[in-house]
């Protein structure tokens, strides 16, 4: 039992003893700075069942939790807070147990539990990665490296959407203006390759409309008619019928882009168990629709469409099936879901990690999977991010506008480069070590800027503020990692004895309260589904460290024990660093 538990119980003991009255309840939090104590009990919610003045209460229960509770040294009262002086014997105790555990904080599955599916990035083949796949990227990555280490199984997934009208456009543009292009003649990437296609699509197509409005035509006229839009329509009916030509143009054309997402996600540092197609998917659902409608679950209507009546669940009606018995996207996702459980069956819940703009859709999809009366249904959940804008504005790919994400992850190392340049931080360094680490440093300066901030919030991304190494940024943990390395390194001296002996500095036991609460971060972060939690806890862990590494003599300490548990304490400090960045997809340097 944790001692916040053993303490919570006692304090429910001693309100029975002294008052006769029982507790539901203890409230419990970590002594201000200013007081003296370590973890404090709050004892206004005790008024509501003990009649009495506060500090004469606190007085009552702190005496009675230093007879009856070994670790509790002393206590003080002020005003309603019962502050409670934990034995440095007991902070020590813990050191010592934790401190050679290369996995302390996380969870070992259990065969019992069944297994999350988290599914990200799910771009389309007509562009190259941007900005705001690099959140979603991130964000389901490092989710599911939190829930693995909360202890359950995780598959990582994506979807990838293959198909439909505007991959066609992209095809027929390269059909018609690309002279025969590829990746190795222009040596581009092949997804680069591809969106500059749609880029080129989207511009004809304007100029078109631009046309056919000079001639007389309305807008909504030229819409429809311009000539490139009716050759990618008719593109898609080949596509769907199966015509050789078209579907070995649409072969080689995701090919390269394939290739060309692979090398990013390696270069971002993410990856996946599986990958779904909708190639391959966007026939599926249209049998469960059916079982559906047997079971009265969907209704259908004069016009032949079917329809889901989710008004108990404060929804509007859905359409699933069309008049003319074609699929919407709501269809395919139904049966996508469905076939993912029927491919691995240990699943028992899914997080899909889409933008809030989708949120209706969710909602709509996990009712109508309950309603189908799959369990699994009720553990769906929609890992909902905002959108990431930029000093410049809002992104747009038809009119490549976007911030592709390789040119953003060489424009980071570049800013770390000249950030670091300017500091003078990597002097002696050869060149080639210099740009290992101002990789390591602009890619951590980006992942951190995106994942410290509460998933639900839109963001605006700022590069250079990013990369500052001062404050709540990547560079200024990784920063005081390679310190801590540092001082490792200049130990000469054997330090892997157990030491038991010494009174500690308030700045040690501020660490080592902050060390012991890595396993609840985590499980809490992992219950939230947010990284933001990991990366905050990670900035409190730094700046506890660098005021007792500013506060504290490390070498200088005056006995060889003080000094033996002031490196050992460093290193502690460091791997908890190293283990919650891991968590984040974020490497730390040796040196910096």
């Amino acid at each position: 039992m944790s001692l916040q538990r053993t303490i919570s119980e006692k304090v429910k003991e001693a309100v029975q003893e002294l008052y006769g009255a029982g507790l539901e309840s203890v409230e419990l939090q970590a002594t201000r700075k200013e007081f003296e104590g370590d973890i404090t009990v709050v004892v206004f919610p005790m008024l509501r069942v003990v009649k009495g003045n506060p500090v004469q209460i606190g007085e009552a229960v702190g005496k009675y939790l230093v007879s009856n509770v070994d670790e509790i040294n002393d206590f003080n009262v002020v005003k309603g807070f019962l502050n409670l002086v934990i034995l440095d014997a007991y902070y020590l105790e813990f050191f010592n147990g934790i401190r050679n555990d290369v996995a302390y904080g996380f969870v070992a599955p259990s065969k019992e539990d069944k297994s999350v599916m988290v599914e990200y990035s799910s771009p389309n083949t007509n562009k190259p990665l941007h900005l705001g796949h690099v959140r979603n990227n991130l964000l389901g990555y490092s989710v599911a490296e939190i829930i693995k280490a909360s202890g359950k199984n995780v598959y990582k997934t994506q979807i990838i959407n293959d198909r439909g009208i505007h991959i066609c456009k992209s095809m027929l543009a390269w059909q018609e203006y690309g002279n025969g292009e590829t990746p190795e003649s222009t040596n581009l990437k092949g997804d680069k390759l591809v969106g500059n296609y749609y880029v080129k699509f989207d511009k004809i197509y304007k100029d078109q409309i631009a046309q056919l409005i000079n001639e007389g035509k309305t807008e909504e006229e030229a819409k429809k008619e311009a000539p490139i839009l009716i050759k990618a329509q008719e593109m898609l009916r080949k596509w769907e019928s199966g015509d050789e030509e078209v579907v070995q143009l649409w072969k080689m054309m995701n090919g390269w882009v394939y290739e060309g997402f692979n090398q990013t996600y390696k270069t971002l540092g993410v990856d996946f168990d599986s990958y779904y197609y909708e190639s391959n998917t966007y026939l599926l659902g249209k049998d469960n629709i059916e079982e559906g409608l047997s079971k009265g679950v969907f209704y259908k209507k004069e016009d032949g469409s079917v329809w889901c009546d989710l008004s108990a669940e404060k929804l509007d009606d859905k359409l699933v099936l069309r008049s003319d018995g074609t699929s919407v996207y709501m269809t395919q996702d139904i049966g996508t879901a469905i076939q993912r459980i029927k491919d691995n069956p240990d699943v028992g819940g899914m997080i899909y990690t889409v933008g809030n703009e989708q949120d209706h859709h969710f909602k709509v999809l996990f009712a109508i999977l309950k309603k189908l009366g799959y369990d699994w249904a009720k553990h769906l959940h929609h890992l909902s991010y905002g959108m990431v804008d930029l000093p410049s504005g809002k992104m747009k790919s038809r009119e490549g506008t976007v911030v592709d994400a390789d040119d953003l992850i060489l424009e980071m190392a570049k800013t770390a480069g000249d950030i670091s340049k300017d500091l003078g931080k990597l002097e002696g360094y050869t060149e080639e070590d210099k740009l290992e680490v101002y990789n390591t440093i602009g890619l951590g300066a980006l992942k951190y800027f995106i994942l410290k901030v509460d998933p639900k919030k839109r963001i605006l991304f700022n590069p250079e503020e990013s990369v500052d190494f001062q404050g709540n940024t990547g560079p200024f943990i990784q920063y005081t990692y390679a310190r801590i390395q540092a001082i490792l390194r200049k130990a000469d001296f054997e330090y892997s004895q157990t030491i038991t002996n010494i009174d500690l500095q308030q700045k040690e036991k501020e660490l080592i309260k902050q060390l012991e609460l890595y396993p609840d971060v985590i499980q809490n972060a992992a219950n939230e589904l947010s990284p933001a939690i990991v990366a905050n806890y990670t900035y409190d862990l730094v700046k506890s460290y660098n005021s007792f590494f500013q506060n504290v003599s490390i070498f200088g300490a005056d006995t060889d024990s003080e000094k033996i548990f002031r490196v050992q304490l460093s290193s502690l400090v460091g791997s908890t660093i190293k283990s919650a960045f891991q968590l984040l997809g974020i490497n730390v340097p040796e040196r910096m």
